[in-house]
């Protein structure tokens, strides 16, 4: 039986310990893309296969905008199947959870994997009702090590609450538009010999590749996929229901 509180104060011991993991998450976006689905998102609308939802206007900004196109990306898609099947020790991969996509998509996620096992989280794990978990249990222990972090290139780190020792920004659809910073920051690493850092990645689907390179090549290290969770001290704006006191904070996800 898995806990969704209980996966986030493991991941926190292992922050604590200075015991090096990584946390790639596979939330809907992600999930649609290996299903080789259209996924598109613009500021007033989404779009999954050939059905387009219409939603108020703004509700995303351009940080948010993605096209991924079947056929056009398939080098892409590859990659990230290739990240999500990946084993290693306490690489972890966060699924979609059968409350938000339902159960035939969650057993698929579980089948592509070939089972369940101790490193399948949820990709929700910082989010929805562990979100004030995250803020005031995780997110301290960030001051406690030297930071890399992948984000948005509008993004203002100036009201962090941890020091940032070097970043690597992203633009627009970076899944697509920047694929060149998997190599870029792996060159850098292997330049660098990095030990006991942690790396924090807000960069859409990238983030997934680029975990799963560097964990593979650069284990002694911690990589977590955030997500928008430090949209609030970026200056980002934030539309995701949990970043504005929505109904998601209120959510427990399920196993």
């Amino acid at each position: 039986m898995k806990i969704f509180p209980e996966h986030l104060y493991k991941f926190k011991e292992m922050l604590t310990q200075r015991v090096p993991f990584s946390f790639t998450r596979f939330s809907d976006g992600e999930l649609r893309i290996l299903q080789n689905l259209d996924t598109k998102i613009g500021s007033n609308f989404y779009q999954i296969g050939d059905k387009i939802y219409i939603v108020g206007d703004n509700t995303y900004h351009p940080e948010d905008f993605k096209c991924w196109v079947p056929g056009e990306n398939e080098f892409h898609r590859q990659k990230l199947m290739d990240a999500f099947k990946h084993k290693q020790y306490n690489y972890y991969v966060g699924l979609s959870c059968r409350c938000c996509v339902g159960e035939l998509d969650f057993k698929k996620q579980i089948d592509w994997r070939g089972g369940d096992d101790e490193f399948l989280t949820w990709s929700n794990i910082f989010v929805n009702s562990n979100y004030p978990l995250f803020t005031k249990e995780i997110l301290p222990l960030f001051s406690n090590y030297k930071v890399v972090y992948i984000l948005n290139e509008n993004a203002d780190l100036t009201g962090l609450p941890f020091k940032v020792n070097k970043d690597f920004r992203v633009g627009f659809n970076c899944f697509i538009n920047n694929y060149s910073l998997v190599d870029e920051i792996d060159t850098w690493m292997g330049m660098n010999k990095l030990e006991g850092y942690l790396f924090l990645f807000s960069a859409s689907s990238l983030s997934n590749l680029i975990i799963h390179r560097l964990f593979s090549k650069y284990p002694n290290n911690t990589y977590l996929n955030i997500g928008t969770t430090l949209n609030p001290f970026l200056k980002m704006r934030g539309s995701r229901d949990y970043l504005i006191g929505g109904s998601t904070l209120r959510k427990t996800c399920i196993w």
